[in-house]
C-alpha cells in the first residue's frame, strides 16, 4: 500500500465548476497536486479563468459559461463532449448566495440562488452521466462531489433565506442521487465548508483573525483543507464513502459547546 494508491489521481479528468477562485480554485489544486492528468474549469469571468489557467499550469483547461441556466449547463456538457470522451470526477462547486430582510426578500433572491445551487448539480450531473459512465467501473468509479455548506447543517445569524435552504436541499440530494448512481459506478458525495476565505465568505477572507475566534480549532479553512479533502473523496482513500457529506469546517457544527454557539455564528 502506497499514498499514490490510495490518493493518486493520475489518468484522471476532471470538471470543477466555479474553480476559477475561492473553494473550487483549493480544489483544483489539491488534484494536480494528487497527479491528475487534466482539469477543466468552469466560470462566468473569463479574467479570472484566464489568471488562473496562467498561474495553475497547463493541466488546468478553462470554460467560460454561465450554467445558472439550462441552454448555459447545455453548453458546458457539448464543449466537454467535444474535447473528452469520459469524465472521471465532477465537482458541483459553482454557487451563489443572498441575504435580505425576512420581509423584504425578493423572489429572484430566491430564484437564483436555488437555480445555481440545486438544480444545477442535479442537471449538470445528469447531462454528463454518459461521460461520467463511461470513466466507471467497479474497481475504479466515477465521483460527483457536491460543495454544499454547514449552512445546511445548522441555522447561521444572517438572512440568507434561500442560501441555506438551498445548501440543506443539497445535501440531501446528494444522498438520493448515490443511491441511483451507485448501481452505475458513479459516487456521490459532498463537502460541507465552514469559513473559507472567498468572494463569497467576506469576512473569512478579509478579517481571518476575528472569524477565527468563533471557531473551535481556532483559524479559517485553508486549500490545503479543502483540496485534502477533496483529493480523499475523488481518489480510491474515498471509494467505500457514498451518500456522505464530509463536514470540513474546524468544529463548528459537531464539536461547538452551545455557550459558545452566539459566538460562532
Amino acid at each position: 500500500m502506497t499514498l499514490e494508491d490510495m490518493f493518486g489521481l493520475k489518468g484522471r479528468v476532471a470538471l470543477v465548476t466555479g474553480g476559477s477562485r475561492g473553494i473550487g480554485k483549493m480544489i483544483v489544486e489539491g488534484f494536480l497536486a494528487a497527479g491528475i492528468e487534466r482539469v477543466y474549469i468552469s466560470a462566468r469571468k473569463i479574467n479570472e479563468i484566464e489568471e488562473t489557467c496562467a498561474e495553475l499550469g497547463d493541466r488546468v483547461v478553462g470554460i467560460q459559461g454561465d450554467i445558472s441556466t439550462m441552454d448555459g449547463i447545455e453548453a458546458l456538457v457539448a464543449e466537454i463532449s467535444g474535447r473528452e470522451n469520459k469524465l472521471d470526477i465532477l465537482v458541483n462547486n459553482a454557487g451563489a448566495a443572498w441575504g435580505a430582510d425576512y420581509l423584504e426578500f425578493p423572489e429572484a433572491g430566491w430564484d437564483k440562488v436555488m437555480a445555481l445551487n440545486v438544480k444545477t448539480p442535479f442537471f449538470l450531473t445528469q447531462k454528463l452521466h454518459s461521460l461520467l459512465t463511461a470513466a466507471a467501473s467497479a474497481d475504479r468509479p466515477a465521483k460527483v462531489i457536491n460543495i454544499a455548506s454547514i449552512d445546511g447543517l445548522r441555522i447561521n445569524p444572517w438572512e440568507t433565506y434561500s442560501y441555506q435552504a438551498s445548501k440543506s436541499s443539497l445535501i440531501h440530494l446528494t444522498r438520493r442521487m448515490a443511491a441511483r448512481l451507485v448501481k452505475d459506478h458513479v459516487y456521490v458525495t459532498a463537502i460541507a465548508p465552514g469559513a473559507f476565505p472567498s468572494s463569497m465568505n467576506k469576512v473569512a477572507r478579509d478579517h481571518a483573525d476575528q472569524s477565527a475566534q468563533g471557531i473551535p480549532n481556532k483559524r479559517v479553512g485553508d486549500k490545503l483543507d479543502m483540496g485534502g479533502s477533496a483529493v480523499y473523496l475523488a481518489s480510491r482513500a474515498g471509494d467505500y464513502t457514498v451518500g456522505e457529506t464530509l463536514t470540513v469546517d474546524g468544529g463548528i457544527v459537531n464539536a461547538l459547546l452551545p455557550s459558545h454557539f452566539a459566538e460562532a455564528i
